[in-house]
């Protein structure tokens, strides 16, 4: 298993970027969050096998419909053994 942190800037608040993140995290049988941060930006933290976990970060590229992502950040984290699922964190 292994856990990537991201941040997503661009439009991904207000077009259910963190609603369709969590979506695509439990149909790809991650665990994690997602949340929205103050800046404007979303930031996630996924966690998985690597295959799992490299389909969500193409996927975090192009976003959802709606979404526009200008840039984005992954680095290495920790494994939480906490989570059991993939959620939204306010």
């Amino acid at each position: 298993m292994i856990a990537r942190r991201v941040e997503v800037m661009g439009r991904v608040q207000g077009v259910g970027f963190r609603w369709a993140t969590m979506s695509e995290g439990l149909r790809l049988g991650l665990t994690g969050w997602v949340r929205n941060t103050g800046d404007g930006s979303v930031e996630a933290h996924i966690q998985g096998d690597q295959g799992a976990v490299d389909t969500m970060l193409a996927w975090i590229r192009e976003g959802p419909p709606g979404s526009v992502v200008h840039r984005y950040a992954v680095r290495p984290a920790e494994v939480d053994s906490g989570l059991a699922a993939f959620e939204i964190r306010a």
